[in-house]
């Protein structure tokens, strides 16, 4: 199985599911698609056209509308079958359950052309526990987003041992094309990569609120003047590799590794269930409410525009 994907030639795209996680795909897609190219939603909600036609403009409602897509290009199709059967592209974003991702590829197989990517937009089933009734075991990618992708640079590729190069190497290609940083990751793990340092941070998080070292608000402003801005610019490596001097990482550790181990040490092991629930989740209830996330995303995409910008200046782009 190969074949090209390229920004400027017709591509199909079917989103399967219409979640949070499969809007925000929706929004992005639409702003990518060259003509005559499709994009297709399809979901078993009863309500689903009129769903999608109330709540994907919501995307776009900070935009001008002369720059805002057509919605009604967006096609809903009323069965899996007229779905799939003519897509280039098929990403679900469906319920996170095994089984339901298990008996959709299945199905989908039986009806898409054998040269399709197909994409799932799980957060933790690994690509190797949803193909076991496929015939083609090589086709399913596990492609994660870090929310909201439609803003989100971030997709983490992530192949079962028996995912084809080719398809790896295609959906590379495609998000490459948009703008987007594929990062291909090597094993299947628990919660793949970004999820795994997110909620280190949160579990010692949790540590230190329990504890009564810190309120959850300051917490959160430690982090939004510290770590926060330093890793928008570098990743930890790169931050700590900065912080060693001219001796870089190294240096650092020789300076400071004790302090680091004694926190590695004495970092805290909360569990889900434990009973510091009720007072973290009172705490963060009395401090945001409802979270504005309209006003999280516009702030976020200034952010990173002015983080592109500064790439392209210094020549690091």
């Amino acid at each position: 199985m190969s074949g090209t994907l390229k920004h400027d030639t017709e591509t199909n795209i079917t989103l399967i599911g219409t979640g949070t996680i499969g809007l925000s795909f929706a929004a992005f897609h639409l702003t990518h698609l060259a003509s005559p190219s499709q994009l297709t939603i399809y979901d078993t909600r009863s309500d689903a056209a009129q769903y999608v036609q109330e709540n994907l403009p919501k995307f776009f409602k900070d935009q001008d509308q002369s720059s805002s897509p057509s919605f009604s290009d967006v096609k809903i199709a009323s069965s899996l079958h007229e779905a799939v059967e003519n897509a280039s592209i098929i990403q679900e974003s469906g319920p996170e359950n095994a089984s339901f991702k298990l008996n959709l590829w299945a199905e989908v197989e039986k009806y898409a052309p054998k040269d399709t990517l197909l994409w799932s937009s799980t957060s933790g089933i690994p690509a190797s526990q949803q193909i076991c009734k496929m015939q083609d075991t090589s086709r399913v990618l596990v492609v994660h987003p870090y929310n909201p992708p439609h803003i989100m640079p971030l997709l983490e590729l992530v192949p079962s041992p028996e995912t084809s190069e080719d398809v790896i190497k295609r959906t590379q290609e495609f998000w490459r094309a948009r703008g987007r940083v594929p990062i291909h990751i090597k094993k299947e793990s628990t919660g793949f990569v970004a999820n795994r340092l997110a909620f280190a941070l949160l579990r010692e998080a949790v540590h230190l609120v329990d504890q009564g070292v810190v309120s959850v608000e300051e917490l959160d402003q430690i982090v939004q003047t510290s770590m926060g801005p330093r890793w928008a610019v570098a990743g930890p490596f790169k931050s700590y590799h900065a912080g060693g001097g001219p001796a870089g990482l190294e240096g650092f550790f020789k300076n400071i590794g004790g302090t680091v181990q004694d926190c590695w040490a004495n970092a805290g092991t909360p569990n889900v269930g434990d009973g510091w629930e009720k007072k973290i989740f009172w705490e963060a209830k009395e401090a945001y409410g409802t979270v504005d996330v309209a006003e999280r995303d516009k702030i976020t995409r200034r952010l990173l525009q002015v983080l592109e910008e500064e790439k392209k200046i210094t020549g690091n782009a």
